[in-house]
């Protein structure tokens, strides 16, 4: 959608929130217990950096389309990726209970309920502001390119800044709320794309706090 756009007039969003938001992943994946954590050193190292480097370097391309055509590739192999690996640390963490395996400590247990769960958080908050109207230049630039989500702050144009446009910000808040209250208050679902997204991240938030935390509190309460 950008690369028929002139580059000299292309209006690139900030990186820094998100690119912030990649390296608290990274923190959360290495805090992980080793037997929860299904990639090495080396392997995480190669897919965190290859969504970071591309995402803070777009600012100094002077908004290249090729560049934020990779920069574009890169994020959603990373948001595939991560939230594959993320998905499948629950599933392992939530069969070994539910069979009876491994000898859970209950900090070490609810530490690794609330790391996927703000994982969570994180990586949905990348994926919507990663497709929604065509990503943030689609956005900004205001491409005519259909909305995934209808903020409130559409429906009361006077309450907020001229030309207002969701940043990443707005989208954390969205995951965020979708994660605690399983269902979207921060934004209206327009399409099936949407609407799935959000299915999905409710089904693992619930799962996580329904099993893993509660778990753990029982074994610290007993």
């Amino acid at each position: 959608m950008i690369r028929n756009h002139p580059a000299k007039s292309l209006r690139i969003e900030l990186r820094w929130p998100a690119a912030l938001a990649v390296i608290v992943l990274w923190v959360l994946e290495k805090g992980l217990p080793n037997r929860f954590r299904l990639l090495s050193t080396g392997l995480d190292f190669i897919i965190f950096g290859v969504a970071l480097i591309p995402m803070l370097t777009v600012g100094l391309t002077a908004g290249s389309p090729r560049w934020l055509r990779i920069e574009r590739f890169t994020t959603s192999i990373f948001v595939l990726a991560v939230g594959g690996i993320t998905l499948t640390t629950l599933v392992v963490l939530v069969e070994e209970m539910l069979r009876g395996k491994g000898d859970f400590n209950a900090l070490e247990l609810l530490a690794s309920g609330i790391a996927i769960w703000v994982s969570n958080v994180i990586i949905f908050s990348l994926a919507f502001w990663h497709v929604d109207r065509g990503g943030p230049e689609a956005r900004l630039n205001r491409l005519a390119i259909p909305a995934d989500w209808f903020f409130p702050q559409e429906g009361v144009p006077d309450a907020v800044r001229p030309n207002w446009l969701p940043t990443f910000i707005d989208y954390l808040f969205l995951s965020f709320s979708t994660a605690t209250a399983f269902s979207p208050t921060g934004a209206i679902p327009l399409n099936a794309r949407a609407q799935l997204m959000l299915m999905l991240q409710s089904t693992i938030s619930l799962l996580t706090i329904a099993v893993i935390a509660a778990r753990a509190i029982n074994i610290l309460g007993s």
